[in-house]
């Protein structure tokens, strides 16, 4: 798959879309991808991983998805605390549309899907789940992570699934030193050469 496809604000691909049906949350759910994003063929093994590994999330507040995609993760926090604020986050408008879309799609309306320079920076996050984009590269997922782990609340959990031969071993004492003494950096389960790390804000 080629940087463009979903790493680029505006792929350069006419868009077309497909409805799939997907299992999310133990129910199978309708919803709309397209080309230029990614896993445009539904649930990718990764993100399955980690909603198989996370907890419920926190059931009020501001939840957070890193990379949304389509949505599965967007679309699986909302479902699960209807009471809380979803935001959604990528850098791909295609993405984001197709989140928005398929939110509406499912009667959600605590969902809110836009690029990073949207969401109030003064804004902090009760519960994160990503699977990050690996591919971008080292630098800029340091950034990346570095941008949106410091955003949590105190107590606040991040739920990441990044792939064992991808660098998931390194990344978390990476993690660990970078985040420093306030912040739990665990490796909470493994799966399908997944590694799933937990983040905690201690203080």
């Amino acid at each position: 798959m080629s940087s463009e496809h979903y790493f680029s604000a505006q792929p350069a691909t006419d868009q077309q879309r497909r409805t799939l049906t997907v299992t999310l949350r133990g129910q199978d759910r309708r919803v709309e991808t397209a080309n230029g994003i990614f896993s445009p063929g539904g649930l990718d093994k990764g993100t399955a991983v980690l909603l198989d590994a996370v907890p419920e999330p926190s059931q009020v507040g501001r939840l957070l998805d890193v990379g949304c995609g389509w949505g599965p993760l967007t679309l699986s926090l909302a479902w699960a605390s209807p009471d809380a604020m979803v935001y959604g986050v990528d850098v791909n408008e295609r993405s984001l549309q197709l989140t928005r879309d398929n939110a509406e799609r499912h009667g959600l309306t605590n969902v809110h899907a836009g690029q990073p320079e949207s969401i109030d920076p003064t804004l902090t996050f009760d519960t994160i789940w990503s699977n990050p984009p690996i591919r971008i590269g080292k630098d800029a997922l340091h950034a990346l992570l570095l941008t949106w782990l410091p955003r949590l609340t105190v107590g606040g959990e991040a739920w990441l699934v990044v792939q064992k031969n991808l660098g998931a071993d390194s990344l978390l004492p990476w993690l660990a030193r970078e985040l420093g003494a306030g912040y739990s950096c665990t490796r909470d389960s493994s799966a399908k050469g997944f590694r799933v790390l937990r983040i905690v804000r201690e203080a």
